[in-house]
């Protein structure tokens, strides 16, 4: 991937694909909390069919790595991969749910903690972190006390959705921590589909002992689960990928964040969910927090260090 400096400059056709990624992720917790059925169902159906579309095409033009990964030198990383997808279960386990237990606006901007929680991985991996993103987590845990402490003289289901949609962004830095060790040298293909494929094994498995039901939605439903796979789970993260051609993956990172107030805007025309004051200016601050964070830390490993580069066809992965 060229430097940022030597990309060409930005077109209308790659702002489209930014917008409609934007609405694309943004449409994840309506969609979620529209559907009328269990949250670890719609978790699993949407894992499912994202490996049924992807599994064909990976299969056909990723033989050789797959084998490398299950055979060959490469078995740390297919390691690496089946544990991202353990957590990305976890993580599905815990935000899918929350959507449905608190508004979608706080759902989406608590679980947009991922990259605090990145932050504190690297710290305990032994990192050194800036001022700046010391300072960026205490206005983003700030902002999550004042977003979630609004919710508490709504309904204690709905701060239990707030927890959930905060370990939901712990558990997705998890994922992402084990993915970048994987796609250091694999296609975010193969990545995907093994993940995906493990993710939705494991929420078959606890959706099966749980005794969740799996089917007789009705087609309202069936409907929202296929939006999710088509918009979130796929077209989302392709438009992304497509903008890292053309932007830089920190700017990538900052505009993901708008999936909050996209999302916001959607469940109050949607779903009627207009979010309270208090929960406003809560997840403002952690927004303001989180861009913090991604900025400064990116600003800081550029002293350090020259980033990795990723593989051709990598990017950045979001509900």
């Amino acid at each position: 991937m060229p430097p940022p400096s030597d990309r060409p400059s930005l077109d209308p056709l790659t702002t489209g694909a930014v917008g409609l990624a934007v609405v694309a992720v943004s449409s994840s917790g309506p969609l979620i909390a529209y559907a009328a059925a269990p949250a670890l169902a719609i978790a699993f159906w949407r894992n499912l069919l994202a490996v049924a579309v992807l599994s064909p095409f990976s299969l056909a033009r990723r033989r050789a790595e797959f084998r490398r990964l299950t055979f060959g030198a490469g078995r740390r990383e297919g390691l690496f991969c089946v544990l991202s997808g353990v957590a990305l279960a976890a993580h599905f386990a815990t935000w899918v749910p929350s959507a449905q237990l608190t508004s979608v606006a706080a759902a989406t901007a608590l679980g947009a903690t991922q990259p605090i929680w990145q932050g504190l991985i690297a710290r305990a991996q032994g990192r050194r972190l800036p001022l700046v993103v010391w300072i960026g987590i205490a206005v983003a845990a700030s902002g999550a006390v004042i977003a979630t402490g609004a919710d508490v003289g709504v309904s204690g289901k709905a701060v239990l959705g707030d927890l959930l949609a905060v370990t939901g962004g712990m558990f997705a830095a998890v994922y992402t921590a084990f993915g970048e060790r994987a796609r250091a040298s694999i296609s975010t293909t193969t990545y995907t589909t093994i993940c995906y494929g493990i993710c939705a094994l494991i929420l078959l498995v606890v959706c099966l002992l749980g005794g969740v039901r799996l089917a007789g939605f009705d087609g309202r439903t069936w409907l929202a689960i296929l939006a999710l796979v088509a918009g979130a789970q796929l077209l989302g993260h392709s438009m992304f990928n497509y903008a890292l051609h053309k932007i830089t993956a920190t700017t990538v990172s900052v505009l993901i964040l708008l999936e909050v107030p996209g999302a916001a805007l959607l469940g109050w025309a949607w779903l009627g969910q207009l979010p309270r004051p208090y929960a406003l200016l809560g997840m403002a601050l952690l927004l303001l927090g989180v861009a913090v964070v991604v900025l400064g830390g990116t600003r800081a490993g550029r002293r350090v260090t020259p980033p990795t580069p990723l593989p051709a066809d990598a990017a950045p992965l979001k509900d």
